[in-house]
C-alpha cells in the first residue's frame, strides 16, 4: 500500500479564491465552446479549466483547489496522479504505447492479474476479449451471447445504463438516450429492476427479489410471452446512472441461480461497480455468483482508455475470427496501468479501509436523513453510495430540483459531486477509493452546510 507521506491531496481543500470560474477557466470554457460540440454534459456543471490533479484533489487554472467525489465518473479509482500507476504507465510508454493483439509483458502480466481476481469460478475459466470503452465491452458481451445461443432477445432492466454508442442503446433504459440514437429499439426488453425504494409492482409478494425473479422466468419459460427467445440477461449488481440501486441481498444469487437453471447467460455489467468501488475488487463477490460474462471498463485502466469482457472458456470456440474488431484495443500503457491497479486491489487491507470510508459517509448521511425531510433514501456499498432527494418522505415524489442546486452549492464550496437516477434526483458519492478522511469528512460538513442552507 502507499504510506501516507510519500502520496496524499492537497490537504487544504477545498480552497476557493474568489468567483467560480475564474478569469482563466472562464477563457478555456469559451475557447472550448468555439472549437468543441455543444453536446458536452459536464461543463454544464464543473466550470472550470483543470490544472492538475492529486489524489482527491483537482486544482484548476485559477488557483482554486477542490475535493474530487466524482473521480471522473469512477474512472480514477486510485487518485489522480498516483505515483504507482503514473511510473507503470511512463516505464511503459517509454517501450511502447500501440501494438495490436501481437503480445507483449505488459499484456501478458495484466492478463494473468486479472484473471486472478475473477469472481467465483470465473478464475482460471476464463478467456479475456479486448475492447476499448464501456459501452464497447457490453456491446461485445450482447453479440457473445446471442452468437453463442444463436437467439436474438437480451433482457435488461428499467433504470439500467450500458452504454450508449451503437446497438447497447437498446439495453440502455432512459428513453433519452435511445431516442437519441435514432436507432431500432428490437431484440431487448426490460423488466422492474428490485429497486427497494421506488419498487413498481405492488404485489402481496414482499420478496421484491422473488416478484422479479418470477416474472423473468415468466417471459422465458412461456412461449406466449410474447418476447421471443432469449439469448441473455444483462444487470449491473448496482445499479450506476438508474440511481446508485443496491438490489436486495437475495436478488444476484437468485438471478444467477435462475438463468442457469433456464440454460440463458448471465451478462454482469461491472463497468462502475468494479475495481474495488463497493469495496470488493468486483461487486459479484458480495453475493458470491459466477457471471457467464463480464463487462469490464472505466477504473482499469487508471484513466487510460481500456476495457474488455471476461467470458467461461467454453465459449470460446464458438467465436470466428475478427468477431469483434478495433484497432486500439488492449493498449499497452493502460493494461500496465491496469496490472498495478489490480494488485494494489489484492491487498485486503486496503479494501477494508474503502469500507470504513463509506461506512463513515453512510452513517453521516443516515443521521442527517432522519433530521431532514428531503432525505428519501440513503444506500450504497463501500464507496459508491446514493442519497435520493424528494418533496416528501411520504409522497416520495423526486425533488430533482433539490438535489441540483445542492450538487451547485457544493461545487461553488470546492466539492466536485454529481447526480443520478430516475429523476435526476440522487447525489452520489464516488470518490477516490485513497481519499483521506479528513477530506472525506470536510466533505460530509459542506454537504449538511448545502441540505440546510437549501432546505430551509
Amino acid at each position: 500500500m502507499q504510506k501516507e507521506n510519500e502520496w496524499k491531496s492537497m490537504m487544504d481543500a477545498p480552497v476557493i479564491k474568489g468567483e467560480i470560474p475564474g478569469e482563466k477557466s472562464k477563457l478555456m470554457l469559451k475557447e472550448q465552446e468555439l472549437y468543441e460540440t455543444s453536446s458536452r454534459t459536464y461543463t454544464d456543471t464543473f466550470k472550470i479549466g483543470v490544472n492538475y490533479g492529486k489524489n482527491a484533489t483537482i486544482v484548476d487554472v485559477d488557483g482554486n483547489v477542490f475535493i474530487d467525489l466524482f473521480s471522473g465518473v469512477s474512472v480514477l479509482n486510485m487518485g489522480h496522479a498516483n505515483p504507482d500507476v503514473l511510473k507503470a504507465i511512463t516505464e511503459q510508454a517509454s517501450r511502447i504505447t500501440h501494438i495490436t493483439e501481437v503480445p507483449t509483458e505488459a499484456r501478458i502480466a495484466f492478463l494473468k492479474t486479472l484473471n486472478s481476481t475473477l469472481p467465483g469460478k470465473m478464475r482460471d475459466n476464463s478467456k479475456v476479449f479486448t475492447t476499448v470503452t464501456g459501452g464497447d465491452a457490453c456491446e461485445l458481451a450482447i453479440q457473445l451471447s446471442r452468437l453463442i445461443t444463436k437467439k436474438k432477445v437480451i433482457i435488461a432492466f428499467g433504470g439500467s445504463y450500458h452504454g450508449i454508442a451503437g446497438n447497447i442503446v437498446s439495453t440502455t433504459a432512459n428513453f433519452h438516450y435511445r431516442d437519441n440514437s435514432f436507432n431500432s429499439y428490437t431484440n431487448t426488453y426490460h423488466i422492474p429492476f428490485p429497486y427497494p425504494y421506488r419498487f413498481p409492482i405492488k404485489s402481496e409478494n414482499e420478496d421484491i427479489s422473488k416478484t422479479v425473479i418470477d416474472y423473468l422466468e415468466y417471459l422465458i419459460k412461456d412461449p406466449y410471452s410474447g418476447i421471443g427467445s432469449v439469448a441473455g440477461v444483462m444487470v449491473e449488481p448496482i445499479q450506476g446512472e438508474g440511481g446508485y440501486v443496491v438490489p436486495p441481498d437475495n436478488f444476484m444469487p437468485m438471478l444467477a441461480e435462475s438463468t442457469k437453471k433456464l440454460g440463458v447467460p448471465l451478462i454482469v455489467d461491472e463497468i462502475q461497480t468494479g475495481m474495488g468501488r463497493t469495496g470488493k475488487i468486483w461487486a459479484s463477490e458480495h453475493s458470491r455468483i459466477t457471471p457467464d460474462i463480464m463487462c469490464i471498463s472505466k477504473s482499469v485502466g487508471g484513466g487510460i482508455p481500456i476495457s474488455m469482457i471476461a467470458y467461461h472458456k467454453e465459449y470460446d470456440v464458438e467465436i470466428p475470427k475478427a468477431f469483434h474488431l478495433g484497432t486500439f484495443r488492449a493498449n499497452p500503457v493502460g493494461l500496465a496501468a491496469g496490472n498495478v491497479i489490480l494488485n494494489k486491489l489484492k491487498n485486503e487491507e486496503f479494501l477494508n479501509e474503502v469500507k470504513r470510508k463509506g461506512k463513515f459517509i453512510m452513517e453521516k448521511l443516515i443521521s442527517l436523513q432522519e433530521k431532514s425531510k428531503f432525505i428519501g433514501d440513503v444506500r450504497g456499498k463501500g464507496l459508491m453510495i446514493g442519497v435520493e432527494f424528494v418533496r416528501d418522505k411520504k409522497s416520495r415524489e423526486p425533488n430533482s430540483e433539490l438535489a441540483m442546486k445542492i450538487k451547485n452549492r457544493m461545487f461553488n464550496n470546492g466539492v466536485l459531486i454529481h447526480t443520478c437516477g430516475h429523476f435526476a434526483n440522487v447525489i452520489r458519492f464516488m470518490p477516490p477509493l485513497t481519499i483521506e478522511m479528513k477530506l472525506l469528512e470536510k466533505s460530509m460538513e459542506i454537504f449538511e452546510k448545502s441540505l440546510y442552507q437549501e432546505s430551509s
